[in-house]
């Protein structure tokens, strides 16, 4: 299927993310591709490279695809970038997935082999996938090919056409007014993190504060209720809050900046979060559905980084402390 659909151009470059042995780079060799074979496992590389040593055009790269320095692949691009039984052990799939779309030569393809939940048994289907996360994987792509291998999928994606942001609502509130927070929270590379939410858009950490609770502990305790990270009220900081309306109610939204925090992490609520993920803010006009507070907060802290939002007013509380990353 891979010689059908993704012949190997002249001079066409290759790279396999998550190679294990690496079988299917001495394959991508074969076809006439220069392979870049990459697997976090640096065993994984040893064994590859022993025991296909007579595949000349490829080169074993130890590398952790989503935080490791990917200056050493290559810097013309790839005509394919395969991913074997890989995709759903990636934490910040839609990144990464971004990031290897950019990646692409004209004409090239991302193509992904996955399980699929319905015929992966219950205690293994966290390594497979589902429609809804298929249809999200093939959402961004001017053309996404599904074939069936075995029961395996195969998925042929080609032509990033990263969706644009667009601000989305949930169902009917009730009450005169609402008020919330978001907790704005980066990683060491200066990435925000964001929730896919079982309604099927992005959003920031955060939820209602409760009766007499200040915005700072809020934010502190929705982001270890909903993703496990712990920080400290000291660490956190009022960045601004914004006031628009939604259904014929006034909306107030704080958006506080956590400049400190500890852990990895995790859905503590699967009702109503898929996962967590962490994303770089250049991509975050091409995220699909976000949350419209979400995406007011967002553009509130890297102005212009979304366009075409619904109006809202913004007042500003920031200090030197609270200081966001630049995009």
């Amino acid at each position: 299927m891979l010689k059908e659909h993704v012949p190997a151009p002249d001079g066409g470059r290759a790279l396999e993310l998550g190679c294990g042995t690496g079988e299917l780079a001495a394959f991508l060799a074969g076809l006439g591709y220069r392979v870049d074979a990459v697997d976090y496992a640096a065993s994984a590389i040893d064994r590859a490279r022993a025991e296909h040593a007579e595949a000349g055009s490829v080169r074993w790269l130890e590398l952790d695809i989503e935080s490791g320095d990917t200056a050493g692949l290559t810097d013309d691009g790839y005509d394919v970038i395969t991913l074997r039984l890989v995709y759903p052990f990636l934490r910040d799939r839609t990144r990464i997935l971004h990031g290897l779309g950019e990646r692409l030569r004209p004409g090239g393809a991302v193509v992904v082999i996955t399980p699929l939940k319905e015929n992966t048994p219950d205690e293994r289907r966290d390594i497979a996938l589902d429609e809804a996360e298929i249809g999200l994987l093939s959402s961004g792509w001017e053309h996404a090919e599904r074939l069936p291998a075995d029961e395996l999928a195969m998925l042929v994606l080609r032509g990033p056409c990263h969706a644009d942001t667009t601000a989305a609502e949930k169902g009917p509130t009730t009450g005169h007014a609402l008020t919330g927070v978001y907790a704005m929270v980066t990683d060491p590379a200066g990435r925000v993190l964001l929730g896919r939410s079982t309604c099927g858009m992005w959003e920031l950490p955060g939820g209602k504060n409760a009766v007499g609770e200040g915005f700072e502990a809020a934010a502190v305790r929705e982001l270890a209720e909903e993703t496990g990270l712990l920080a400290a009220e000291s660490d956190a900081h009022l960045l601004t809050m914004l006031l628009d309306d939604t259904q014929g109610l006034p909306r107030l939204t704080a958006v506080v900046r956590i400049t400190a925090w500890s852990g990895e992490p995790a859905n503590r609520e699967p009702k109503l979060f898929e996962r967590w993920e962490w994303h770089d803010p250049h991509s975050l006009a091409c995220l699909g559905p976000v949350f419209t507070p979400t995406a007011q907060a967002l553009n509130a802290v890297w102005p212009g980084i979304i366009k075409n939002l619904p109006p809202v007013r913004a007042y500003e509380a920031t200090s030197e402390a609270a200081a966001v990353p630049p995009p």
